[in-house]
C-alpha cells in the first residue's frame, strides 16, 4: 500500500519535473530572444525559472531517493558479511532520517519566517519557495522510513543491502523491477 503511494507520487513528480524543465526552457529562451531581438523581456521569467529550478531539484531528489539513484560508494560495505551490510544500511537510514528531520524543521521555520515576505517580481510569498525543502524532507523521510522498515522486517534480499546502484542503467532496471513488482502486488 505505502509502496504504491510512493510510486504514484514519484510518477507525478517525474511529470512535474518535465513540466518545470519545459517551462524553464521556454521562459529563458523566450526572454533571451525578446531581449536581443526586441529590446524587451518577460519580467517574471528569471525569478519564476529560479523557483521552478529549486522545486524541480527537490522533486528530483525524492524520485532519486526512491530508486537509490544518489551518488554513493560501496567500497567498504560490499566487503562486509550480510550482518555488517544490514548494520551499515540501518545506520545510514537512521542518519538520513535525522537529516530529513533537520531539513523539515529548518524548512518549516523558513516557511513560517518568510510567510509575510514576498518575492521581488512575482510578489508571491517566499514561504512557497522554502516549502520545497519541507516537501522533500517529509516525503524523503517517508521513503527512508519505509526502506528502513523493509530492512528491519527482513523484506530485503541480500543483494538489496547495498543502498546504491552502479549506473543509470541499473537505476532504470531497478525502477522497472519496482514498478513490475508493484503491478503484481
Amino acid at each position: 500500500m505505502l509502496q504504491k503511494l510512493i510510486d504514484g507520487i514519484c510518477r507525478l513528480f517525474s511529470v512535474l519535473m518535465v513540466v518545470c524543465l519545459g517551462l524553464m526552457v521556454v521562459m529563458v529562451f523566450g526572454n533571451v530572444v525578446l531581449r536581443y531581438g526586441f529590446n524587451s523581456g518577460i519580467t517574471v521569467s528569471e525569478e519564476l525559472s529560479r523557483w521552478l529550478f529549486v522545486w524541480m531539484t527537490f522533486l528530483g531528489a525524492v524520485v532519486a531517493l526512491r530508486s537509490h539513484g544518489h551518488l554513493g560508494t560501496d567500497t567498504l560495505v560490499s566487503r562486509l558479511p550480510v550482518r555488517g551490510k544490514k548494520i551499515c544500511l540501518g545506520a545510514t537510514h537512521l542518519i538520513m532520517l535525522y537529516m530529513c528531520w533537520l531539513m523539515a524543521k529548518g524548512g518549516w521555520q523558513q516557511a513560517v519566517i518568510n510567510t509575510g515576505t514576498t518575492s521581488a517580481v512575482m510578489e508571491a510569498s517566499m514561504a512557497w519557495f522554502f516549502a520545497s525543502g519541507l516537501v522533500f524532507a517529509v516525503l524523503g523521510g517517508l521513503i527512508i522510513a519505509h526502506d528502513f522498515w523493509k530492512l528491519v522486517s527482513g523484506q530485503l534480499a541480500d543483494d538489496q543491502l547495498i543502498g546504491i546502484v552502479e549506473s543509470e542503467e541499473d537505476v532504470a532496471a531497478a525502477e522497472a523491477a519496482a514498478l513490475q513488482k508493484a503491478g503484481r502486488a
